[in-house]
């Protein structure tokens, strides 16, 4: 008779495992799109579960000479009722800016405890990150802040320059980290024009070798160590087809599991590339259904075997899909997730 053990404690044993962020990730600058940006996550959530996040901007949200009353702003913002999940980052300056301690500083003192996480751009290489990671942490002690979530404030950190992706490996390897975002604007324009411009928009970003390898080397890195890779936002805001096949690149090809949005109709077409299936999420089911009945013993499906190695994987599934607000299946609730 099986003991019917939980998956977590078969499967997952060993190391840091995956963050289960919502696909999404919804940029916003102005207050009035960082209010329409927090109705809509309201739109798009599930059993109190948001399918997105939103990120606000300090940094191209903010008008020059503007940026000390803009993150205030942000602050507020994150302070209000409106913020109803608590899925909401900000975007900084980068280190070179005069202004990124500063926005740091105003951000974590007047709304620390609602902060999901910060986004630090143009790093320029490992040293960049360990200083805004060092003035995070500075920060949340000076402040005395105290969060719901058993963790410091994460850094997302962009990967967009040459000496960025020479050092994601050792990036990748900091504690704090949660998410390497691949920013393709600012690294085609870092090539000095050698890259054409079409490489800013697809096929061109997806195909040129050059972009390719920067792609592969920030998803192998961010997952080996357990890191979210989230890709770049796609620039078409119309055309629903070429923004589903573009999520799709990205998270077929290249294995990146979050992307970017910048306007409301590109969400529901990153949310159906990025998600898993309910034909997945059904496989994946009746897979460790069966494992759990055999005691997570080896078993057959369709003449094909399975053992640990795939239950972890559709696990791993399973688990990510049930943490961003997948429908799932009956069978997999009642056995995996109404006690847990």
């Amino acid at each position: 008779m099986s003991t019917r053990q939980h998956p977590d404690t078969v499967l997952l044993t060993e190391g840091r495992q995956l963050p289960s962020l919502p696909v999404v990730d919804h940029y916003a600058g102005s207050e009035k799109l960082m209010r329409r940006a927090m109705a809509m996550q309201v739109e798009y959530s599930r059993d109190g579960i948001p399918a997105i996040d939103i990120t606000f901007d300090c940094e191209d949200g903010a008008a020059v000479g503007n940026e000390r009353q803009h993150a205030e702003l942000v602050a507020s913002l994150l302070m209000s009722p409106e913020n109803q999940f608590g899925r909401i980052g900000v975007r900084i300056h980068d280190v070179t800016h005069p202004c990124w301690l500063a926005d740091l500083q105003c951000l974590i003192r007047k709304a620390g405890p609602r902060i999901a996480y910060v986004t630090l751009p143009k790093a320029r290489s490992l040293d960049d990150v360990k200083l805004a990671l060092h003035a995070l942490r500075d920060c949340e002690a000076q402040h005395h802040i105290v969060r719901h979530a058993p963790r410091p404030i994460p850094l997302h950190v962009l990967i967009e320059t040459h000496g960025a992706l020479r050092d994601v490996w050792a990036i990748a390897t900091l504690p704090g980290v949660e998410s390497l975002d691949f920013g393709l604007m600012d690294f085609v324009s870092s090539h000095h024009g050698a890259l054409d411009a079409s490489t800013m928009t697809s096929p061109g970003q997806f195909d040129h070798p050059l972009l390719r390898r920067a792609k592969s080397d920030i998803v192998a890195a961010a997952l080996a160590h357990a890191i979210v890779p989230t890709h770049n936002v796609t620039t078409e805001l119309r055309d629903q087809a070429r923004i589903l096949q573009d999520a799709g690149r990205a998270r077929q090809e290249f294995g990146f599991l979050r992307m970017w949005s910048i306007h409301p109709n590109q969400v529901e077409a990153i949310l159906a590339a990025m998600r898993p299936d309910g034909g997945a999420l059904q496989e994946a089911t009746d897979i460790l259904g069966a494992a759990q009945d055999a005691d997570w013993g080896p078993t057959q499906r369709d003449g094909q075997l399975h053992d640990r190695a795939s239950y972890r994987y559709y696990w791993n599934l399973l688990k990510r899909a049930h943490a961003i607000g997948c429908d799932m299946p009956a069978a997999a609730r009642k056995r995996f997730f109404e006690l847990h």
